[in-house]
């Protein structure tokens, strides 16, 4: 047989396999999620709607139509060494937790574009993911992180025996950040020294958003930038499923949390 025969009659088999349907909604899910969803989340998505499929089924297809999520690694660390008082390791790798702000988590991550610098300081709910608030700053200053620390608890109160995890970046050794923790009665946990995997849910955010939005795109500006950081956030929070959250986003499952107490009163 020709070898041109060959790949005719493969592309036919292709055509007729009976997941026409399927492709054109793999395709629409891919293209809505801007091509940061993989098979595993575009399987869920699928199951979501109702179609009982497979996820090697939703890896093949997705391989026949050369769709894989956009993906590109890089780090920023920002330690200065120890300028004030260290909090003891309370999380020690311990991220689960039981109900909405029981663990918060946060971290400062920097973005460059065209030379110009901008520093993201977000709040993350060990919880769900959720991004609970942010701040943006053109410089690392104080202001950054104690204005994001009033931003969160304009937003929740009572919040007394909630523990916020970052690692030991000057920020969190600051009195003025401190004090703020405990005038709202919040229990201040640290990593050790040089290890990011102490704060592993924090980084894993930051290597998501900028894989997912900073490094698959053009931006000529930081204007730019921090104009499509802030839909994506929204969509992070309201619309991105999680595989851990069984197939929700981290807005679906804190409602889903709270349905279900509800229920039990």
């Amino acid at each position: 047989m020709a070898r041109s025969v060959f790949y005719y009659h493969l592309s036919r088999l292709k055509d007729n396999d009976g997941y026409d349907d399927t492709r054109k909604r793999i395709k629409a899910i891919y293209d809505d999620s801007k091509g940061r969803y993989g098979y595993r989340r575009i399987c869920l998505s699928l199951r979501n709607e109702g179609c009982n499929i497979n996820h090697k089924t939703v890896l093949k297809l997705m391989s026949h139509m050369e769709l894989k999520a956009k993906r590109k690694k890089r780090h920023y660390h920002s330690y200065k060494g120890q300028i004030g008082k260290v909090a003891p390791n309370v999380i020690n790798r311990n991220f689960s937790a039981e109900r909405p702000n029981q663990k918060w988590t946060t971290d400062v991550s920097q973005v460059c574009i065209k030379d110009e610098k901008l520093y993201i300081s977000p709040i993350l709910d060990m919880y769900n993911g959720e991004i609970i608030t942010y701040t943006l700053s053109r410089s690392p200053n104080l202001k950054m992180v104690t204005d994001m620390l009033k931003k969160a608890f304009k937003k929740y109160k009572n919040l007394d025996g909630l523990l916020l995890h970052s690692d030991q970046g000057w920020h969190y050794q600051h009195a003025q950040y401190q004090q703020i923790l405990k005038n709202n009665g919040v229990i201040q946990s640290m990593s050790r020294k040089g290890n990011c995997l102490d704060n592993s849910m924090m980084e894993n955010f930051f290597a998501l958003m900028k894989n997912e939005l900073l490094y698959v795109n053009h931006f000529d500006s930081l204007d730019m930038f921090e104009s499509e950081l802030k839909k994506y956030i929204v969509w992070y929070n309201t619309r991105r499923i999680k595989l851990r959250l069984k197939g929700m986003s981290p807005a679906q499952y804190r409602a889903h949390y709270y349905r279900e107490l509800n229920h039990q009163f």
